[in-house]
């Protein structure tokens, strides 16, 4: 993983930032398992930084017997604990050296997650093929067309299927992404909307991260044509000590850091 050289706000077009975090998630993927695997389990669903673990929040609900599709998958955590539970687990992701650490998991824990690279804005898999579907953190995010992955979803969920996906809490666009004091004071509109974007030395994107309101993301989902019927905004807990980047303690304890989705096709 390398350091960028400059970093801003200003607007990207999907294929640039499609590109420019193809590029940084397999750059950054082996500092990233290194840093959070241990927290994330190789057979793990933890949605959040906050620790919101679907082994008690069972926001998919029962999952044995399902077909459940992972968006953004990584790794392959929480494919791989869908799969131990019963569930038939698909998952794709955009890297391809996260997959490679996927497939290394797999070895290690003898649980096996199905996983096939592709980018979420052309999912490859059939219409009304899966009962469930997720993203902890996955693709939403680092995609210039949120809506058109919101559309996707709705195209391979059978009538009824269940999303739920968890992304920065939109709130959070406003302050700096620090874990200290300097994280406490807004320092940007909530309501500019251009997209992060780090920089290399000449100037070609390397990372992009999108940013919308609440109230866009629920356009979007009732966009796509999915209905909204949950809203989970995870607070800290208490005890939880461990800080991820921005995330942490003295943060949680006064602002939102995630925002859990759960819609109905």
């Amino acid at each position: 993983m390398t350091e960028a050289a400059a970093a801003g706000y200003h607007e990207v077009g999907a294929e640039t930032t499609a590109r420019a975090n193809r590029g940084w998630w397999d750059s950054a993927a082996d500092s990233y398992q290194d840093e959070h695997g241990e927290f994330l389990r190789d057979v793990g669903f933890v949605w959040c930084p906050e620790g919101v673990d679907e082994a008690a929040a069972r926001l998919l609900g029962e999952v044995a017997g399902r077909r459940v599709l992972e968006v953004g998958c990584g790794a392959g955590q929480a494919g791989r604990w869908l799969t131990a539970q019963g569930a038939r687990a698909t998952g794709f992701d955009l890297s391809a050296r996260q997959l490679r650490h996927s497939r290394r998991i797999d070895e290690a824990s003898g649980v096996r997650l199905a996983a096939v690279q592709a980018d979420a804005r052309r999912i490859p898999f059939a219409d009304a093929s899966f009962d469930l579907a997720c993203s902890a953190y996955g693709a939403l995010p680092f995609v210039a067309d949120a809506g058109a992955v919101l559309g996707e979803v709705r195209r391979v969920l059978r009538p009824g299927g269940r999303f739920v996906f968890s992304v920065t809490h939109p709130v959070r666009w406003a302050f700096p992404d620090d874990p200290g004091r300097r994280g406490l004071t807004a320092d940007r509109s909530y309501f500019d909307r251009r997209p992060y974007v780090e920089t290399d030395e000449d100037g070609t994107p390397t990372y992009v991260e999108h940013h919308r309101t609440m109230g866009d993301w629920i356009g979007l989902i009732a966009g796509a044509g999915l209905r909204l019927t949950g809203l989970l905004e995870p607070e800290w807990p208490r005890g939880h000590r461990r800080a991820w980047n921005g995330w942490s303690p003295l943060r949680g304890a006064l602002i939102p850091g995630t925002a859990i989705f759960t819609c109905e096709a």
